[in-house]
């Protein structure tokens, strides 16, 4: 892990944040929603934020891994990151590690998968993820 990096998962933990993201002009935005909520609406809003970026994030499942592809993120570290999503990241030409690889991201409950990763079975690419992410977010909000 190079010194950027450390400083942002250092971040990440000391503010609690569920996401710290390293602008490549070199600003910093935090996250702290918990799930892909507010990587989603950085990737709908300011796309411009994630190219380039560095990013450190408490977990990457494969929907936030089809979003730091599709944002360009440069590189991205996750205290716990699935299989499919490191495999998504490094197709993208993220440069992508991890505290800890694991098979599938558990959900909030612990009783079984995460729904949104859940929902990307199946999805290979990023832009064949992104739909899936929107309906996963937009049935969100309707709860």
């Amino acid at each position: 892990m190079n010194k950027e990096m450390k400083q942002l998962v250092k971040q990440l933990h000391e503010g609690k944040h569920s996401c710290v993201i390293l602008t490549a002009g070199g600003d910093t935005y935090t996250c702290n929603r918990r799930g892909v909520a507010d990587l989603y609406e950085i990737y709908r809003t300011m796309p411009e934020v994630l190219e380039g970026a560095t990013v450190a994030d408490k977990v990457i499942g494969k929907g936030a891994a089809a979003l730091l592809a599709l944002g360009k993120v440069k590189a991205a570290h996750g205290d716990v990151v699935s299989e499919p999503a490191m495999a998504l990241l490094r197709a993208a030409g993220v440069k992508a590690e991890a505290g800890e690889v694991a098979p599938h991201i558990i959900n909030r409950a612990g009783t079984g998968r995460c729904p949104l990763e859940t929902a990307c079975d199946g999805l290979e690419t990023p832009e064949e993820i992104y739909p899936a992410i929107v309906e996963f977010v937009n049935n969100l909000k309707i709860k």
